[in-house]
């Protein structure tokens, strides 16, 4: 399932799939798989993911669907 809350996360604070990256210490294809769907991060990357985008893993990464 894509993750497109973390994609608009990242588009309102203005960064770049690269620029979030380098930020936490990941690839880019990292972030693009995150973003797409296609990897499912640790919790360590998802923790540090949520503090460069002042977020909280609910608001990221959190699935209503599965409620």
């Amino acid at each position: 399932m894509k993750n497109l809350k973390l994609k608009a996360a990242r588009v309102e604070r203005g960064l770049s799939q690269q620029q979030l990256a380098d930020w936490i210490g990941v690839s880019r294809q990292t972030i693009n798989a995150i973003e797409k769907g296609d990897y499912n991060p640790t919790i360590r990357l998802c923790i540090a993911i949520c503090k460069a985008l002042g977020r909280t893993l609910d608001e990221l990464f959190w699935d209503e669907a599965s409620d």
